[in-house]
């Protein structure tokens, strides 16, 4: 109880425990003792791309003391720690680099990954839908009409994302990947994107206004039930009533002719017919 009671320092309100502080060159006193290493392959229509940028993206790893290397036979890129590494955290920002690469993301879009500030996500799609015309359905959804639901996603969770294949590349602060994430995951489990952009949208507003920064903002939310037209079920046999078998096909339905023949209107001429 006497240790409740006393004061903690990570509750201290005053302190912002979600800021990233830079990690500036020097701040590490000694190189770093193995190699780190990553390795990413890239489909084929992406090789003339990547041969053209690469001397980029090696001057811009090189600046985090990182080396890189393109193999065109393997179809794979390659990114290694060196001597010269100053930021212990920067191989894994050059793998979601070349990562983003792969994913068809320009290299002026995939460099701003090596900020202190933006992360990325690849989520994967490809097993989420085993109907093909029903995924390339869904997949369609996350980018609405002439791109207008994908920009709407963009502005709203201040996210890059690239819907590429199998897959949902995306970049941004974390807040806006989780965002991202359910988005994409609800959209190909059958739930349209268009009611998280309204969620996101009322709680934009919400978030201008300081009264409500400590109540629950459940009673502004859309909630949306999803609902299934229920099919009408087939009709059973009622237990104990089974047919008896027999080898036999059933009998075969009286033609129009025969059951004129039978009441004797055949024989009846028109005049008769008619009267």
């Amino acid at each position: 109880r006497k240790m409740k009671n006393m004061d903690k320092p990570w509750e201290d309100d005053t302190v912002d425990h979600w800021k990233v502080d830079p990690f500036e060159r020097g701040e590490m006193k000694a190189s770093l003792t193995e190699e780190s290493s990553f390795a990413v392959l890239f489909p084929t229509y992406r090789e003339a791309y990547l041969r053209e940028t690469w001397p980029q993206v090696t001057s811009a790893l090189k600046e985090h003391g990182v080396s890189c290397q393109l193999d065109l036979i393997e179809g794979s890129m390659t990114v290694k720690t060196t001597r010269k590494t100053w930021d212990p955290y920067a191989i894994l920002k050059a793998r979601d680099l070349i990562k983003l690469l792969a994913r068809s993301v320009n290299f002026n879009q995939a460099v701003k990954i090596l900020g202190d500030d933006v992360a990325c996500d690849i989520i994967k799609i490809g097993g989420m839908c085993r109907n093909k015309e029903r995924f390339i359905k869904r997949r369609d959804r996350l980018l609405g009409p002439n791109g207008s639901t994908l920009k709407a996603i963009e502005l709203l969770t201040g996210c890059y994302v690239m819907v590429q294949g199998n897959t949902v590349a995306c970049m941004g602060p974390f807040k806006g990947l989780k965002q991202v994430r359910k988005l994409v995951e609800d959209c190909m489990h059958n739930f349209h994107p268009v009611y998280h952009i309204k969620a996101l949208m009322i709680r934009r507003e919400l978030e201008k206004d300081p009264a409500l920064a400590g109540e629950s903002w459940d009673r502004f939310l859309p909630s949306f039930k999803k609902t299934n037209s229920k099919r009408p079920k087939k009709r059973s046999v009622a237990a104990g009533t089974k047919k008896e078998y027999t080898p036999f096909p059933p009998a075969q339905p009286p033609r129009k002719v025969d059951l004129q023949l039978e009441s004797g209107e055949y024989f009846l001429s028109a005049e008769q017919k008619r009267e």
